[in-house]
């Protein structure tokens, strides 16, 4: 069983955490971990690209000019699409992009990277994440107390105002729910900070 120290908002260990085998000491799963990651960068697409065919472009009514005689290739129409303004060929138009997965294994994908942030020591625990007020500065105090530099992940038992208007304006910071959590923000960003309460959130999801 994983056992990680836990940290209070000063930075300093108060005390250890046995975490859950089943969650923090799953076998890596990179196939489930990859389909995740997949399927969330789609659904983020919103399928508006659209381009015009010769069907849909304004304009080439007449041939442009007569079959034969003239010692230049053939043509039908202005808006065909080797012509300026002609028509596009094979171009993009509104789709969906969105991909389904099971919810097994979507879960397997996280506890996966959950496993891997406490093999590779990038999972901080803290006793508690409580801001009085939505100051950036208190989450820079935050990491520096806990020695973390580059993308951090901020995730707590439930949503904290205060703490996701802290940490918007760090470019290389987010914060988010426990119950939340997905495969693609635990590969995007470096360490993940999670409270005791959101590691029971966790157990509630994933055990």
């Amino acid at each position: 069983m994983p056992q990680v120290p836990v940290y209070n908002m000063a930075g300093e260990q108060i005390d250890t955490i046995d975490l859950n085998e089943r969650i923090f000491g799953a076998p890596m799963k990179e196939a489930a971990v990859h389909q995740a990651a997949v399927r969330q960068l789609a659904n983020l697409r919103q399928g508006t690209a659209s381009t015009k065919t010769r069907a849909n472009v304004s304009g080439g009514g007449s041939k442009p000019w007569r079959q034969k005689g003239t010692g230049r290739a053939r043509q039908g129409s202005t808006r065909a699409p080797q012509w300026r303004h002609g028509g596009i060929v094979f171009g993009p138009h509104p789709r969906d992009y969105s991909q389904d997965m099971p919810r097994k294994a979507r879960r397997a994908a996280v506890r996966s990277l959950l496993t891997t942030k406490v093999n590779d020591n990038q999972l901080r625990v803290l006793d508690q994440l409580t801001l009085e007020e939505g100051k950036t500065k208190r989450v820079v105090a935050l990491l520096k107390a806990l020695n973390i530099e580059g993308k951090a992940l901020l995730s707590m038992g439930t949503s904290d105002v205060n703490t996701v208007r802290a940490a918007r304006n760090i470019p290389t910071v987010k914060a988010l729910p426990a119950a939340n959590l997905n495969a693609l923000d635990l590969l995007r960003y470096d360490t993940l900070i999670l409270t005791k309460d959101g590691i029971d959130v966790l157990e509630r999801f994933l055990a």
